[in-house]
């Protein structure tokens, strides 16, 4: 094994998802069944949210929220918060490379499960379904670094992602 695939232990990194699952989801249509005779278009708000944390010495938790809203008017059409979560087994890992590792690869590996939960509930509600766009979550990462270092993110002026080419 080469000297820069093994750490100072002399482990081999390791690195794998071993569960996803939703956590958290929560639907509400508070204006229905009123709201569907409106004939206006509907607007849509998207923030996504990154979290986890430390189960075990070499097991964490990776969380992707998405709260998607979708107004017609000053009403709203449908609401849907979702928690896609998985279970990460990350040993070995140079600590600088870990929380990259947790705050950009696990989100993005997670991701597609969340788009896929949340087209299927919004298509329960018999309204079609939500495609979200794809997420840059380097991107996010290095925007929750200058937040957290106190310098303005780049384009930053709120807490709202939006999919690529929208502007809040």
């Amino acid at each position: 094994m080469s000297e820069e695939n093994q750490t100072q232990n002399g482990q081999a990194p390791s690195f794998g998802l071993q569960r996803t699952y939703v956590k958290d989801l929560s639907l509400e249509m508070p204006n229905a069944p009123e709201i569907f005779l409106e004939q206006e278009g509907p607007t849509v708000e998207v923030s996504i949210q990154v979290g986890g944390q430390q189960l075990a010495e070499s097991v964490f938790e990776s969380t992707v929220t998405a709260t998607v809203t979708t107004r017609i008017g000053d009403k709203v059409l449908y609401l849907v918060e979702l928690c896609q979560a998985g279970i990460f087994e990350a040993s070995n890992i140079p600590a600088e490379q870990l929380d990259p590792l947790l705050g950009i690869v696990c989100p993005t590996m997670l991701y597609p499960y969340l788009r896929a939960n949340v087209a299927d509930a919004i298509t329960r509600t018999s309204m079609p379904p939500l495609h979200l766009s794809e997420m840059n979550f380097q991107a996010l990462y290095e925007q929750r670094l200058a937040q957290q270092s106190g310098a303005p993110a780049q384009g930053e002026d709120s807490g709202l992602i939006l999919p690529p080419g929208a502007r809040n």
